[in-house]
């Protein structure tokens, strides 16, 4: 059997491994003498908040549709109401004015065209700008006054920002307050001026270059029978393009000869 270290070997050992400095000369067990370690207590659960219970949300009331609210009314003075206190149409927020109609209450003929303009808007007014001021020598030249003979409106009761082309949705929002209107005026004739406003009410798809020229029909289930239309070019259409105004005459000659017809 080998033969222990001397001790002096074994504290070399010590010095040489950074043992150098003794703690006490007698031994501790401190993990024995320690006090155990409680164990973590659990951790409580929240108490519930003492709060009244969240209440459903609540839906807003939908805005009345403007056919609804349109096809109740019995006079031009209910129509007008109607659409001036409508809030469903977003292009309400950008118009300085509701340009709703204006002329004779008992008119033969009723002008139909898509949206008012910078000053139409500016005014309260349907075609007072300078496409309005050509259109009354167009009707003057077939002997018609705007004030006796014409009841004018729009597809659109606001004006579109920056004359823009209103949307589908746009058209279709505004189209009963139109349908209406030309129901409550009931004119022998329709001249409607543009591809837009020839088509929403004429229900067309066709340009305003084939739609013009020949007689349609506007037809409502509110009505006793269809009213004759005739499409043509619109008047701000014809202040950039003058050469159409021979085509607008043709269509105004037409027009002339239908009415003194009904006659």
């Amino acid at each position: 059997m080998n033969a222990q270290p001397p001790l002096e070997a074994i504290l070399r050992w010590y010095l040489d491994a950074g043992v150098d400095e003794a703690i006490g000369e007698t031994p501790i067990d401190r993990y024995a003498s320690a006090p155990p370690t409680p164990p973590p207590a659990p951790a409580e659960r929240p108490a519930a908040p003492r709060f009244a219970p969240t209440p459903e949300p609540v839906a807003a009331a939908p805005v009345e549709s403007s056919a609804h609210a349109a096809f109740a009314a019995t006079s031009l003075a209910e129509l007008r109401a109607v659409v001036e206190s409508f809030e469903g149409c977003p292009l309400k927020l950008t118009a300085r004015s509701t340009v709703f109609g204006a002329g004779a209450v008992n008119a033969r003929l009723m002008v139909v065209g898509e949206a008012p303009g910078e000053e139409e808007d500016r005014q309260g007014l349907p075609f007072v700008g300078p496409s309005g001021k050509l259109l009354d020598r167009m009707l003057d030249s077939i002997g018609l006054s705007r004030e006796r003979d014409v009841h004018i409106a729009n597809v659109l009761p606001w004006r579109p920002p920056a004359n823009r082309t209103p949307t589908p949705a746009e058209v279709g929002q505004c189209l009963p307050f139109i349908e209406r209107h030309i129901e409550l005026i009931d004119p022998a004739m329709l001249l409607v001026l543009g591809g837009a406003a020839a088509q929403a009410l004429l229900g067309k798809s066709d340009s305003i270059g084939r739609l013009r020229g020949r007689w349609l029909a506007y037809s409502s289930t509110r009505l006793p029978r269809p009213i004759p239309a005739l499409a043509t070019y619109h008047p701000a259409f014809l202040l950039r393009t003058p050469a159409m105004k021979r085509d607008v005459w043709k269509d105004f000659l037409m027009l002339r000869k239908r009415l003194e017809q009904k006659n």
